[in-house]
């Protein structure tokens, strides 16, 4: 009786915060211009900083990122906190320089800029790259994952006596018409509203893990308080606590050359040019609210290691944890993160956190499901089958595809378990595409002669070259450990910009200049100096203490 007890206070209350999330959500936006394609697609442009930063946020992290890095630093180190701190540098790079631009032109998605500046067919390309990506693997992984999850944590398999496969299944349908109804009835706007409310939930709830677990630590190591836990994980192993890896560092280690280089080209991409973060940037109301909303979200993934990687650390020097992670082998450092959860979790608060973690699976689900959905409406449809329909009927095909895709990605989404490292080969397949998304959107503000086709050429070379080092796996210098990805990005991004440099140079076109089309104000943000100055030392201070000349010191 006191089981079911427990688990009925845990179904209402995550029930309770969910609801009232979607209830919030709804009210925020009643009223909304949901004909328009930039009232539906954009919220109307009318998009404040703190709403940004959240929506930024929340559409960063998902099921399998809190999972993925946690095992990482379950298994490695805080190494991992480069994926976290390090976006810091990145946003900044949005605020200042990407978004002054793009809120200048007017820009709606990232292919439509394409197209401006080197044509319709390569605006087509990338498009449908990415439409389908989203639809048929990133939408699917997020779906099972987020499942996953929750099987993991809370027993949903038993507690419904089904199968895990049947248990699964349920859960993804139940995540993908929650985030449908988001994405599909309430446009951007409705994603954006309550990304910030789990955000708001996700900072509470999450910062509830490490703090838990500390004090949990304390008590099976013979301590007792918060205090005594984090001595202990400081005191146990210096080496532990370091986020500063040698230069050939295995994965999931993070060398320290990356994180200045390769992870620094591709958080570019992530933040900077790929339509799902973007889009909620370019739906400011202004610039200074775009740069705010960057700035802010800045200052909170500087929060990220104390949720995202310093509750692995606790799982590993956890006795309970590491005798339930014993059985399981090469997966436990997926088991790590849920394992730690069931552990430490207090019954009366499971609910709450339960209803965190939905909201940042939801997050995931419907942010791509809106950018995939504003791109096939504006990028594809309205280009290439209609040029001539209502914003009132790409709003309907909009909707109407994002209904389909949803759909197909709850079906497809069950069946990943058959699959065999399809996060790993999902992650592969985005590097093929960021590099040279990334080089062609700077090639419009960099570059004023460059010709249409070099968009086409860039591809060519990063798909064959990198396609080339996953083939041939080489190796660090007298080693048998594989080089890391990364490397080949911070390689091949300069590369690139050679090329794009020569083929200015060498083979010029009619020269490009940007037009202020006056979308919005473009007024920048008075504080900004200030406040990223107090960001950057914020980040550089983390990466201080978390190094051989901080508590990382033998």
């Amino acid at each position: 009786m006191a089981f079911f007890s427990s688990t009925t206070w845990i179904l209402i209350s995550f029930v309770f915060f969910t609801a009232m999330v979607a209830v919030i959500s709804s009210w925020k936006t009643r009223g909304e211009d949901l004909e328009s394609a930039e009232g539906y697609f954009l919220a109307g442009r009318g998009l404040p900083g703190i709403v940004i930063a959240g929506s930024l946020l929340l559409t960063n992290l998902s099921a399998e990122q809190l999972v993925g890095l946690n095992g990482q630093s379950w298994k490695s180190n805080m190494g991992p906190i480069a994926w976290e701190v390090g976006s810091m540098f990145t946003l900044l790079v949005l605020a200042y320089y990407f978004l002054p631009r793009y809120l200048k032109m007017g820009a709606m998605t990232i292919p439509s800029l394409m197209e401006v500046r080197y044509g319709k067919s390569t605006k087509t390309m990338f498009s449908a790259v990415i439409v389908i990506m989203y639809s048929i693997l990133n939408l699917p992984v997020i779906l099972y994952s987020g499942a996953v999850v929750f099987e993991q944590i809370f027993g949903i398999s038993d507690m419904m006596g089904v199968s895990k496969f049947q248990a699964v299944a349920v859960l993804c349908v139940i995540i993908g018409i929650i985030g449908g109804c988001y994405a599909i009835f309430g446009g951007l706007k409705a994603v954006a509203v309550s990304d910030t409310i789990n955000g708001i939930g996700l900072i509470i709830g999450g910062l509830m893990v490490p703090f838990i677990g500390f004090a949990v630590l304390a008590k099976q190591t013979g301590g007792s308080g918060i205090i005594d836990g984090i001595r202990y994980i400081v005191e146990a192993d210096p080496a532990k606590m370091n986020a500063v890896n040698a230069w050939n560092a295995p994965e999931p280690e993070v060398p320290w050359p990356l994180i200045i280089t390769g992870m620094f080209f591709n958080n570019l991409y992530w933040w900077c040019t790929n339509q799902s973060f973007v889009q909620r940037s370019l739906a400011a109301k202004s610039l200074k609210e775009g740069q705010k909303g960057a700035i802010f979200c800045g200052f909170l993934k500087c929060l990220g290691p104390l949720y995202l990687v310093i509750p692995g650390i606790i799982a590993f020097y956890l006795p309970s944890i590491q005798n339930a992670l014993a059985a399981a082998g090469d997966q436990a450092i997926d088991f790590a993160y849920p394992a730690l959860i069931a552990e430490i979790i207090p019954k009366p608060v499971m609910g709450f956190f339960a209803a965190v973690m939905f909201g940042a699976i939801l997050s995931s689900f419907n942010s791509v499901l809106n950018s995939a959905s504003t791109m096939f409406t504006l990028d594809l449809y309205r280009s290439a089958i209609d040029p001539s329909a209502s914003d009132v009927k790409c709003v309907k095909i909009g909707k109407v595809y994002g209904t389909i895709a949803g759909c197909i990605s709850i079906i497809i989404a069950p069946f990943v378990m058959n699959a065999s490292g399809i996060t790993t080969f999902l992650n592969s397949m985005s590097q093929f595409v960021s590099l040279p998304v990334l080089c062609t959107i700077l090639g419009v503000f960099m570059f004023k002669r460059l010709p249409a086709y070099t968009p086409k050429i860039i591809t060519a070379v990063h798909v064959v070259c990198y396609g080339a080092f996953l083939l041939l796996k080489p190796c660090y210098p007298g080693s048998s450990n594989p080089i890391h990805y990364l490397y080949a990005m911070a390689v091949l991004f300069p590369v690139e910009l050679v090329i794009m440099w020569a083929l200015n140079k060498f083979r010029p076109a009619e020269e490009y200049v940007l037009k202020d089309v006056g979308a919005v104000d473009l007024t920048p943000w008075k504080y900004r100096h200030v406040v990223s100055i107090i960001g950057l030392v914020v980040a550089v201070a983390i990466y201080i203490v978390f190094s051989p000349i901080g508590i990382a010191a033998n």
